[in-house]
Formats: structure tokens, sequence, C-alpha cells
């Protein structure tokens, strides 16, 4: 069984949803990257996604893209993100990590060789935001095969026979965007949400993380009340590019409301 599937299976046990922050690898600089991962599980969070930092984030808006920019600054690249996701696993074996990021980095290095050093850094998943299901099959299969699993983002629009395939090509959990746009956009209509987690959930066996949108204690209760995992990402990053100057700050920031989501999320099944 992956990391990911036992940590997932434990928080059904418990009556528990997971809490999965997204910072981007070297933002603000690398060495704040593992110190931070470490402290977030303190807070109690129980997957970290990781950004790999790209020149180009279709997918992101304005917060992530320049946390992006910030981590290329000081030369950070997938071989850089997956020694930093290899330095956090030397002390923490029970956490999974999930490397996020776009196709390029993977294709430059080529397919096997991006799935044997993932093995090596001991990542759990792989979210790659640019590859589809209907062409990730070769690449799924090579990560499978290293008990890595891929995960596949789900939209609003999403059909159920798409949900259906990623459900047979990707494990792990299924991320579903919750709403159309770039991360850090718009506002959640959890009407519809609801709707479509009946959806999924008549298509797919796998556990269903809800991410765009989530940007307080709040919204993550409401969130969590529906899906198997809750994900946060802008809201964390806007902490950090606000404390350039005083990481330190940004850092007891970003503890402090992930601590408080962990808390209102748990008060779900008080």
């Amino acid at each position: 069984m992956s990391r990911l599937a036992a940590k997932f299976e434990e928080l059904s046990k418990s009556g528990r949803k997971a809490l999965i922050p997204f910072i981007t690898a070297g933002d603000p600089y690398p060495e704040f990257t593992v110190p931070m991962m470490h402290a977030m599980v303190e807070a109690g969070v129980d997957v970290i996604e990781l950004g790999v930092p790209f020149s180009d984030p279709m997918a992101d808006g304005p917060v992530i893209q320049r946390a992006s920019e910030r981590a290329l600054a000081h030369k950070m690249s997938l071989r850089r993100t997956l020694a930093i996701a290899m330095e956090f696993r030397r002390t923490n074996q029970h956490t999974p990590v999930v490397l996020m990021g776009y196709l390029n980095p993977i294709e430059a290095m080529g397919y096997e060789e991006f799935a044997n050093a993932t093995a090596r850094a001991e990542v759990d998943g792989i979210l790659t935001v640019d590859l589809p299901p209907e062409e990730g099959e070769h690449c799924a299969a090579l990560l499978k095969a290293r008990d890595i699993d891929p995960i596949f983002l789900l939209a609003p629009n999403s059909s159920e026979e798409r949900i259906r395939l990623m459900d047979a090509i990707g494990s792990g959990y299924l991320y579903y965007v919750s709403l159309k746009g770039v991360t850090g956009a718009g506002h959640l209509d959890t009407a519809n949400v609801k709707a479509k987690l009946e959806q999924l959930r008549a298509n797919t066996n796998l556990p269903v993380a809800i991410g765009f949108g989530v940007k307080d204690a709040e919204t993550a209760k409401t969130i969590a009340a529906l899906g198997d995992g809750v994900v946060i990402g802008s809201a964390l990053i806007s902490k950090i590019e606000a404390n350039l100057d005083t990481p330190a700050q940004a850092k007891q920031e970003i503890i402090e409301l992930l601590a408080s989501m962990r808390l209102a999320m748990d008060s779900n099944g008080a």
C-alpha cells in the first residue's frame, strides 16, 4: 500500500479529512522549504504538495506565478526540488509528499529517469497539471511500477467517462478543481461542489481532494464536509509574499492558518 493510500485509509477510519497545503519549492529561497514542510506537519497537515517551479505556470494565478519566479531566481529546478523532498524524507517517513508541476521539465529529464529519481527521493505522488489521462498512461505506468501515485486534475465540467478514465489510470487521490480559472481566483460555490462530488463518488473509489478557492478555516471546514481532503495554496503563498523580508513571520502566519484550518476541519466530526 502506498503512503498516500495508507494516509487516506487512516484518516477515513478516524473520521477525519486530509489537510493538504501547497508551497513552491525554493520560495522565497531554497533553505526555507524543508523547515517549512516540517513546521506544517507539526501544525497538523496530512499530505504536502510541493510545487516544482516553472517559467510558464499556465494554470496558476499571479500569486503562485510570482512564487515560481522567486524560486527560479535561486536556480531552482526539478532536480533541486527532488533534492528538497529527499532532505525532508530523511527525518520524516510518514507524511506523503506530492510533486505538483508541469510536463516540460519531466520530458526534458525523460520519463524513466524522472520515475527513477522520484523513487529515490521517496516522493509519493506526481500531479502534472498539463498531462491529461488520455496522454498520461505511459508515465503513469512507470510511476505505479515504483509505488508512486499518478494524480489527475478533475474540472467542474469533467464527464463521467473522463472521471472513470482518471480512476483507472490514476491512484492516490483525485484533485477536484472546484473553480473554473487559475489558482487563487474566484469564490467557491459549495452547492455546485456538492453536486459534482455526488457524480464523482458514483464513478470513482479514489479519495477526492478539493482545491482552488480555499482561503481560511471556515472555507476549509465547509469543503472538508464534502470531500476527503482540502488543498490550500495561494493563501499560504500570499503570506510568504507579504513577508519576504521577514521569512520567520511568514512561517509563523502559515502555521497559525493551517492550525486553525485543522481545528475547524476536525470540528465537523465533533
